[in-house]
């Protein structure tokens, strides 16, 4: 009994290596000998399929008019020198043609405004599975140049009174200044709460804290009287960044808006309520 278990062991236990694995696993061990021992191969060949399986899942459930993109995923932290092959990806499916699109264009609405809805379509859905869009990639999938991706961008926030996320925002990149400016009118001006504008503004309580803390340290030292350079060495920020909020004091300073008032707002939120929110 025993020898005609281990003939049928023998004869049918190679079978299971027959996959993508196991010639991914035999490739290893025969061109790259230097990985490592058996334990090794099989770690670094599991990591290999659930990426195959990550970035090409079965195409067959997707609707007309949808895509899977590769985009940089929303944790993933921008720094200087950091390039896209440093960056961590995920993959992401998009409405790139929904049937409301066909609908709308039918009954006559302008391309113009259905560019501008398709460009906040596809930085939200990215988002909201853990992907991060540029101004670059709407220019590709949307067919225009990133100067118009970025301009209906910053109409459709205008319009809708929402911040759209994409890495610009999200990741605090680049020079800006929409997510900011509607942060802090949000929280100082509406008298929204932290929780309403991190759900509207796609941001965690961390960073509304931060930029309400930056925009008080260089209100502070403007109310001082203390010129650009100044500033920028007191708070540490850049000449840039600082000008941004200096636009924004200046511009309140002139609609009338008491802007001492800043400094008495509470920015805090209990961390296990950031956390069911940012799940949601």
């Amino acid at each position: 009994m025993k020898t005609a278990e281990t003939s049928t062991f023998a004869t049918y236990e190679p079978q299971r290596y027959k996959t993508f694995q196991g010639a991914l696993e035999s490739f290893f061990e025969q061109e790259c000998p230097q990985l490592g021992g058996a334990r090794t191969r099989v770690t670094l060949v599991n990591a290999i399929f659930q990426m195959v399986q990550r970035f090409f899942p079965d195409s067959s459930h997707l609707k007309q008019g949808q895509i899977i993109w590769t985009t940089v995923h929303k944790e993933e932290k921008g720094a200087y020198g950091k390039t896209i092959k440093n960056s961590r990806l995920t993959p992401v499916v998009l409405d790139l043609i929904p049937p409301s699109d066909i609908t709308d264009r039918a009954n006559g609405k302008k391309l113009r405004e259905l560019k501008k809805d398709a460009a906040a379509r596809l930085c939200r859905q990215a988002f909201d599975q853990e992907g991060c869009m540029t101004l670059a990639e709407l220019s590709i999938l949307l067919k225009m140049a990133p100067t118009t991706a970025s301009k209906y961008i910053r109409e459709y926030e205008k319009e809708q009174q929402l911040v759209v996320p994409r890495r610009g925002t999200i990741h605090d990149m680049g020079p800006t200044l929409t997510h900011k400016k509607m942060i802090i009118e949000k929280l100082f001006i509406e008298q929204k709460s932290v929780q309403q504008v991190m759900r509207e503004t796609c941001h965690s309580a961390t960073a509304i804290e931060r930029y309400i803390t930056a925009f008080r340290q260089i209100l502070l030292c403007y109310n001082k009287g203390m010129s650009l350079k100044e500033i920028c060495y007191s708070v540490r920020k850049t000449p840039v960044l600082v000008e941004q909020y200096l636009y924004l004091i200046e511009k309140y300073k002139d609609s009338g808006y008491i802007l001492e008032r800043l400094e008495n707002l509470e920015i805090k939120v209990d961390s296990v309520i950031e956390r069911q929110m940012q799940k949601s």
